[in-house]
């Protein structure tokens, strides 16, 4: 179990909180991580290119020309794939690309990548988000006060409309609920913003005890 200093917004410490065990892994659950990545990247892909086969394009069965005498190749329509503008042989199709993930392989992940970021000095623990405004340079003052200048993940227990409004046009930051982060939004950003709420939800995500704080 490891600690972590907690800050408020103006980025002073308040405390400290021990990080539970339940949120960190071993090194041998990268490959956990892996398939979780291909995972959600996978559901997260439409489905909806489509291409005409030779049957499905607009034509007429009637020959280009007549079969001999005229000294080309053989033709017999239009919509024959060799042409342009022909149809196209094993071409894609609207399909499903889910694929489905054990939960506790998902947790897994979860914690596997919450751990690497863990040890890249990746994690700011805050006691808490409080903006007055939906102002997006209050929530940039905050994460310059959190060192926090690279883009961040910010993960809170509740989502505020001020929060969501003020993060979204702040290039490379995030904001997601506890209970809905996944380990491909940990990975993508150079840091992690939690809450002390977020830990808490995330630690009962995870199946942890109550957290020890100081």
């Amino acid at each position: 179990m490891s600690a972590l200093p907690v800050h408020n917004q103006q980025g002073q410490p308040v405390g400290q909180v021990e990080i539970p065990d339940v949120l960190m892994a071993s090194p041998r659950a990268t490959q956990a991580m892996v398939q979780a990545v291909v995972t959600l990247r996978a559901n997260a892909r439409a489905g909806t290119a489509s291409t005409k086969t030779k049957g499905e394009v607009a034509g007429h069965g009637k020959k280009p020309w007549r079969q001999k005498g005229t000294g080309r190749a053989r033709a017999g329509y239009r919509q024959s794939p060799v042409w342009t503008g022909g149809g196209v042989v094993f071409g894609p199709k609207p399909r499903s690309y889910r694929k489905a993930l054990p939960r506790a392989k998902a947790q897994l992940a979860l914690r596997k990548a919450f751990t690497d970021k863990l040890a890249a000095d990746g994690v700011r623990v805050v006691d808490a988000i409080n903006l007055a405004q939906p102002k997006t340079k209050d929530l940039a003052a905050v994460l310059k006060s959190l060192r926090v200048e690279r883009g961040a993940l910010l993960v809170t227990d509740t989502a505020s409309r001020e929060l969501l409004l003020a993060a979204r046009n702040l290039p490379k930051v995030e904001v997601v609920r506890a209970s809905d982060v996944n380990p491909l939004q940990i990975l993508k950003y150079a840091h992690v913003v939690v809450t002390r709420e977020g830990l808490n939800k995330l630690r009962d995500r995870l199946g942890g005890a109550q957290e020890a704080s100081a």
